[in-house]
C-alpha cells in the first residue's frame, strides 16, 4: 500500500478542509459516505483517513497550496509502518471480491456480480464488534459501496447506526441512487469533484499516452483520471474511432454490420475483464456484469459523438470532446435537427437500461444503429 498523505490529494480542497475540520473538533462522523465520480481521489483520501485515524501521534504539518498545516498520520510510527506494508490489523478493505475467501464454498463459487450480505457480515460487521487490535480505532473501506446488494445494507443498518467504540466505517459510492435511503440517512456525504482537464491530460502523457489521445479522453471521462486512465488501457481509442467514423458515413438505412461488430467488441471487452479480474484476484467476475459494464462504455462513447453534433448543431461555443474527429461530427451534425439528435441521444440512454433488464445485447445494438441512423425511436 503506497504512502499516501492528505497533502498529495489534488483537487478536493473541499473535501479535505471538511475532512480536517472533524478532525480538528474531534467531531468525526462514524459512516461517512465518499460520493463522486471513479477516479478522482477518492480512495486516495480514504486511505489517507484511514492512515491518520491509526496513527500514534497524528500532526499538524505545512502543506504547499493548503491555506493551514493538514493534520495527517506522522509516517513514522508502527501503525504507519504497517499501513504502508499493507498489514495493519485494524484496517479493512472491503470490496465484492473477498467472496473469494469466504468460509462457505457456496458464496466463494459465485460469480462477483454484486456487495453482498455474506461479505458485508464477515468482512465488517463481525470485525468491527471485536477490540481494536492495536487498543485505539478499526477503519472499514468499502470499495464500490453502490454494489452492496438490499440484504447487504439492511445488515449493515445497526453498526452504521451504533458502531463500536473506534469504528470508522467509509463507504466509497459512484452512485447515490443505488444506496437504500436508511443507508444515507446514516453516513456524513463527503462530495467529491471532477479534477482540472490539463492535470488529467498531464497523468495520461506520463503513463506514455499520446497527447491526441490524452486530450481525447481527459475530456470524456470530464476530470476523473482514474477512469480515463483506466480506458486508455482497453486500447478503445481506435474502436472509437472507427466507430465514429463509420457512424459518420452511415445512410438512413443504417448498417447491420456495424451492428454486429459493436457486438463483438462489447463481448471482447467483457471477455478481457473477466480474464483481468481472474488474473488479479482470482475470482470469476459475472460476465454479464462485465458484459454490461462494457456495453455501457461503448454506449456511452457514441452518446458523446451525438452530443457533440447537438452542440454543433445549436451553435454552441464549445471544444468538442471528439475534437479529434471533427469533420466527422461535422457530418452527423448535417443529417439531423435539433430534436432529432435528442431523440438519438434519449434512444441510446433507453439502450443501456435495456442492456441492464436483460435484454438480448445484439437485439440492442441492432435497434442502436437503426436509431443512429433514422433517428426513429427504439422499437423493443
Amino acid at each position: 500500500m503506497s504512502q499516501v498523505e492528505f497533502r498529495d490529494i489534488v483537487g478536493q480542497d473541499r473535501a479535505i478542509d471538511l475532512l480536517q475540520r472533524a478532525m480538528d473538533t474531534k467531531q468525526m462522523p462514524h459512516a461517512l459516505l465518499f460520493l463522486g465520480p471513479l477516479g478522482v481521489g477518492r480512495r486516495t483520501t480514504a486511505l489517507a483517513l484511514a492512515k491518520t485515524l491509526l496513527c500514534q501521534s497524528p500532526a499538524a504539518m505545512a502543506a504547499k497550496g493548503a491555506d493551514r498545516p493538514l493534520v495527517q498520520a506522522c509516517g513514522h510510527c508502527d501503525d504507519c509502518r504497517m499501513m504502508a506494508s499493507g498489514n495493519h490489523p485494524d484496517f479493512h478493505l472491503v470490496y465484492k471480491e473477498l467472496a473469494r475467501y469466504h468460509d462457505n464454498l457456496q458464496v466463494r463459487s459465485r460469480v462477483m456480480q454484486d456487495l453482498g450480505i455474506d461479505v458485508i457480515r464477515s468482512s465488517l460487521i463481525a470485525p468491527a464488534a471485536i477490540f481494536p487490535t492495536r487498543g485505539r480505532a478499526r477503519v472499514f473501506v468499502v470499495l464500490e459501496a453502490d454494489l452492496m446488494n438490499n440484504p447487504a445494507q439492511s445488515a449493515l443498518l445497526k453498526t452504521l447506526e451504533e458502531p463500536p467504540s473506534g469504528v470508522t466505517i467509509i463507504l466509497i459510492c459512484s452512485k447515490r441512487e443505488q444506496l437504500l435511503p436508511t443507508t444515507l440517512s446514516r453516513c456524513a456525504t463527503i462530495r467529491f469533484s471532477l479534477l482540472p482537464k490539463d492535470f488529467v491530460i498531464s497523468k495520461l502523457v506520463s503513463t506514455g499516452i499520446d497527447q491526441v489521445q490524452a486530450e481525447f479522453w481527459a475530456a470524456f471521462t470530464t476530470g476523473s483520471v482514474g477512469r480515463a486512465i483506466d480506458l486508455a488501457g482497453k486500447n478503445l481509442y481506435e474502436i472509437k474511432r472507427n466507430f465514429v467514423g463509420k457512424l459518420a458515413g452511415m445512410g438512413p438505412a443504417g448498417c447491420g454490420e456495424l451492428a454486429e461488430e459493436l457486438s463483438k467488441a462489447t463481448d471482447n471487452l467483457a471477455s478481457k475483464a473477466v480474464a483481468s479480474a481472474k488474473a488479479a484476484q482470482g475470482a470469476e467476475l459475472s460476465k454479464t456484469l462485465a458484459g454490461r459494464q462494457a456495453a455501457g462504455a461503448m454506449l456511452e462513447l457514441l452518446t458523446s459523438a451525438y452530443r457533440d453534433a447537438m452542440g454543433l448543431a445549436a451553435g454552441e461555443e464549445r471544444t468538442l470532446v471528439h475534437a479529434d474527429q471533427q469533420h466527422e461530427i461535422e457530418s452527423i451534425a448535417a443529417k439531423f435537427t435539433l430534436a432529432e439528435l435528442a431523440g438519438i441521444i434519449e434512444s441510446l440512454s433507453r439502450c443501456e437500461q435495456l442492456l441492464w433488464n436483460n435484454v438480448n445485447q445484439r437485439i440492442v445494438w441492432d435497434n442502436a444503429i437503426i436509431a443512429c441512423a433514422s433517428a426513429k425511436p427504439l422499437g423493443v
